[in-house]
C-alpha cells in the first residue's frame, strides 16, 4: 500500500491508495464509535450495490446507535441547495452532533456534497473522503475543495473543508464502469501536463487499466503532486501559479459541461476535451507545437478519452459561461497555459479575441 499526506500544520492528513485501504476507514469508524461518536457514511447507491455483501458485512460489525448510512445518488444533479438541505436533515435525524463525522464513500460527486454539508452543518464536522471513482482517488479528494452547482455554472457555491484522511482502495476500481475509469485518467494526464513530462511519457507508453500493476503508483503520484501544490497555496490565493494550476484544462471543460447540459459529458471526459483546447491555445500562443497537440491527444485517446465534441456547441455560449467561472478576476479570465509539455503557467492575459479563435478552430 502507498501512502502520503497533506501537510498542512495541525491539519495535516494522511492519504492511503491500494488494496486494503478500505479497512482502515473501517477501523478509524470503530474507533470514532467505540469513543460514542456518530458518524454517518453519505454513500454511492451504485457502490452499495455492486459491494453490497462486502459492505454490509462491514458495516453490520459497527453499532447501528453510533452509525448510519444515507444513500445518495452520484449523479452531478445531486449538488444541489436541494440535496443539500435534505442531507443536513438527515445528520440532524441521525442525532449527528459536533463530536461526529461524516464519511463519503463515492466519487467526486459524493465527495463535494457531503463535503460541503460536513463543513456547514452544525458550522462544521470532521469529514473523511473514501474515494471509489479513479478520478476522485487522483483528484477531488485531496486538498478539500467541497461545493455544489448552480444554474449559472459548476462549483461556484462550496467552501474548503479538509478531509481528516483519505482511503483510496483500488479493489473499488475493479467494478467501476470503463467510461468512468477512463474519465479519471483525464485527471491524470492533467498532472503530468503541468509539472512532470516525463510521468507524460510514462503514461503514452500503455493504457492504464483497473488491473494495471502500476495503476496504485499512478494514484498516489498524483496525490502527491497535488499534495505538494495544496500545502504551498491551501486556498488558491497566489497571484501566479500555485494552486490554480490544477485547474488546467478545467476553464474549458466546465464550460463545456454548462453548455452541453450537466451529465451529458462526465467531467473527466469534459476535461480530456479542455486539454486538447488549451493546447490548440498554448500553441497559438507560440508555447507548444503541432506535434506537442497530437501528442496530447494521443495519450487522451490511448485511454479511451473524447479529445472533440460529440456534438456541435456555440462559441459565444461557451466564451459566455467561462466569463463566470469561479477562477475569472476582475472580470478576467485566468488559464493555465502549457509552456511545454510537462511545464504550466497561470495567465491573465489570454484575450477573448484568442479564444473564441481556438473555439472556432476547434468546433
Amino acid at each position: 500500500m502507498e501512502k502520503g499526506s497533506v501537510s498542512l500544520g495541525k491539519r495535516t492528513y494522511d492519504i492511503f491508495v491500494g488494496r486494503g485501504a478500505f479497512n482502515l476507514a473501517l477501523e478509524k469508524l470503530s474507533e470514532l464509535c467505540s469513543e460514542g461518536r456518530c458518524s454517518v457514511c453519505v454513500a454511492d447507491s451504485e457502490v452499495l450495490r455492486a459491494h453490497s455483501k462486502k459492505l454490509s458485512e462491514s458495516f453490520g460489525k459497527l453499532p447501528r446507535e453510533k452509525f448510519f448510512v444515507v444513500e445518495e445518488s452520484g449523479g452531478e444533479s445531486a449538488k444541489s441547495f436541494s440535496r443539500l438541505e435534505e442531507l443536513c436533515d438527515e445528520f440532524a435525524s441521525a442525532k449527528l452532533d459536533r463530536s461526529g463525522s461524516v464519511f463519503a464513500l463515492g466519487g467526486g460527486v459524493v465527495g463535494d456534497l457531503a463535503g460541503f454539508a460536513a463543513s456547514s452543518y452544525m458550522r462544521g464536522v470532521d469529514f473523511y473522503q473514501v474515494p471509489t471513482t479513479l478520478l476522485a482517488m487522483v483528484d477531488s479528494s485531496v486538498g478539500g475543495k467541497t461545493g455544489i452547482n448552480i444554474s449559472a455554472g459548476k462549483n461556484l457555491v462550496g467552501a474548503f473543508k479538509q478531509p481528516k484522511g483519505v482511503y483510496a482502495d483500488t479493489d473499488f476500481l475493479k467494478t467501476l464502469p470503463p467510461r468512468e475509469f477512463s474519465a479519471g485518467m483525464a485527471e491524470v494526464v492533467k498532472y503530468a501536463l503541468i509539472s512532470d513530462a516525463d510521468f507524460f511519457e510514462e503514461l503514452g507508453a500503455e493504457r492504464i487499466d483497473p488491473e494495471s500493476e502500476s495503476l496504485s503508483k499512478i494514484i498516489a503520484k498524483c496525490c502527491e503532486m497535488k499534495a505538494a501544490v495544496v500545502a504551498s497555496d491551501e486556498m488558491e490565493t497566489s497571484p501566479v501559479n500555485g494552486r490554480a494550476l490544477l485547474n488546467l484544462g478545467h476553464t474549458f471543460g466546465h464550460a463545456i459541461e454548462k453548455c452541453a447540459g450537466y451529465g451529458e459529458y462526465l467531467h473527466g471526459e469534459a476535461v480530456s476535451i479542455g486539454l486538447v483546447l488549451t493546447a490548440l491555445l498554448s500553441r497559438n500562443l507560440g508555447f507548444l507545437t503541432d506535434s506537442d497537440v497530437e501528442r496530447i491527444k494521443r495519450v487522451l485517446t490511448l485511454n479511451d478519452l473524447p479529445v472533440k465534441l460529440r456534438s456541435p456547441l456555440s462559441a459565444e455560449e461557451i466564451l459566455k459561461a467561462m466569463s463566470l467561472d469561479k477562477k475569472s478576476s476582475r472580470g478576467r479570465k485566468k488559464f493555465v497555459v502549457m509552456k511545454s509539455i510537462g511545464k504550466s503557467e497561470t495567465s491573465s492575459e489570454v484575450s477573448d479575441e484568442e479564444v473564441v479563435s481556438v473555439l472556432r478552430e476547434f468546433l
